[in-house]
């Protein structure tokens, strides 16, 4: 709402500038989640970067006598907010145990992205295998996997006996599995493949 209308945040900022409680609410409302997603890939600590954030607009509380309407506060207050993130951190260079907690954060932070490009990857590969199937073992196989229906209730569905939905089932786990072990990229995630599917 503010961002597509540069006036209503100028009229804002002057009944900030007056003292407005409703006024700073809405600006507020409007710049924390970006504020504290940005402070959050600086210190990895989402206490401290939600700490980081009010501090940030305590400051434009106080200073709010002296904004000026035309100038750009989206500017302004991630600049207070960069300038604060970069204080915290050489506080936090400057204090072990402070320290030791936030680059423990920031390596359990890698990491998170790293197990989720992991993830991708090996969610590609599983659809590669899928891909593998003819489209009417693919279906029976997903609805037996992803759906959790009986050989019974697929063999009901799709008006076949419930003989060919277990060659079917069968003849795909066997091609499966064939993709999987002669797949030499999948490492660790053959276990999450056969607990998924096996």
């Amino acid at each position: 709402m503010i961002n597509s209308n540069t006036n209503t945040e100028k009229l804002l900022i002057r009944q900030l500038t007056e003292g407005n409680n409703k006024a700073f609410r809405k600006l507020f409302d409007y710049y924390r989640n970006d504020l504290y997603k940005f402070s959050l890939s600086m210190v990895c600590s989402k206490d401290y970067a939600e700490e980081i954030v009010q501090d940030v607009f305590m400051k434009v509380w106080i200073k709010r006598e002296s904004l000026n309407p035309e100038m750009s506060f989206k500017s302004y207050v991630f600049t207070i907010t960069r300038n604060k993130n970069i204080k915290f951190l050489k506080k936090a260079a400057n204090d072990r145990k402070l320290r030791e907690e936030i680059f423990y954060k920031k390596q359990k932070f890698a990491n998170s992205i790293d197990i989720y490009v992991r993830e991708s990857e090996l969610e590609s590969i599983k659809q590669e295998a899928l891909d593998k199937l003819s489209p009417r073992r693919r279906e029976i196989f997903e609805m037996s996997r992803n759906e959790n229906k009986s050989y019974e209730e697929i063999a009901e569905e799709l008006g076949i006996s419930i003989s060919t939905v277990r060659n079917q089932m069968s003849k795909s786990l066997e091609i499966l599995r064939d993709f999987i072990l002669k797949n030499k990229e999948i490492g660790i995630g053959l276990l999450l493949f056969y607990k998924d599917w096996m």
